[in-house]
């Protein structure tokens, strides 16, 4: 079974992940793993805001996700930190975010062999951490691991259809992590992940 979870730039996803990969040892973590495809978007030159190198870049990051889901297969139980949910998504509803004239049904139809391919990598249930624009800041800014340069963009950008997106879905539930520690978000994604262990 897969699980995933889901969220915004510093919700928490990644630590949750990390709670879990030590406190919950009957599933098995799956970190996102972009870096060989972020290298060949880069030696290649392609730019998301051509339409012919953005379904190129597409491309690479569902094939990336198809491995990333066929590995998951191999554990009863597995977490993605980020699965094939996130990859729709950001396939789909980057343009509009953009305000690129693209139709997402052309889209879909361009890409309409890799995306039918990630479908069989969904996962069963999906956990979205979410919090409120100020608990978000607050933890990119105590966050000094990473840059988080699309930071800002994802918040006003992407983050409100990807709520509306998740929130027409059956198998989402989400969760507020607005004053949870780490620790208390850790503990409440182990118990939402042990309902179905």
């Amino acid at each position: 079974m897969i699980l995933s979870l889901q969220g915004c730039m510093a919700v928490g996803k990644t630590t949750a992940a990390r709670y879990l990969e030590q406190h919950c040892q009957q599933v098995q973590v799956c970190f996102e793993d972009n870096a060989a495809v972020l290298a060949e978007i880069k030696q290649r030159g392609l730019n998301k805001n051509s339409y012919a190198d953005y379904l190129a870049i597409q491309r690479l990051f569902l094939r990336n996700e198809l491995r990333r889901g066929q590995e998951a297969k191999k554990y009863p139980h597995a977490v993605m930190d980020f699965g094939a949910e996130e990859i729709e998504f950001y396939t789909l509803n980057y343009p509009k975010s953009r305000g690129l004239e693209w139709e997402m049904e052309a889209i879909r139809q361009a890409l309409a062999p890799e995306l039918a391919a990630v479908q069989a990598c969904m996962p069963e249930h999906i956990l979205f951490l979410d919090a409120s624009e100020a608990v978000l800041r607050a933890r990119k800014a105590g966050d000094a691991t990473r840059s988080r340069e699309f930071f800002a963009y994802y918040l006003n950008h992407l983050l409100p259809l990807k709520r509306e997106w998740f929130r027409e879905k059956k198998n989402v539930t989400f969760l507020s992590t607005d004053g949870l520690t780490a620790r208390q978000v850790g503990e409440k994604v182990k118990h939402w992940c042990e309902q179905y262990i």
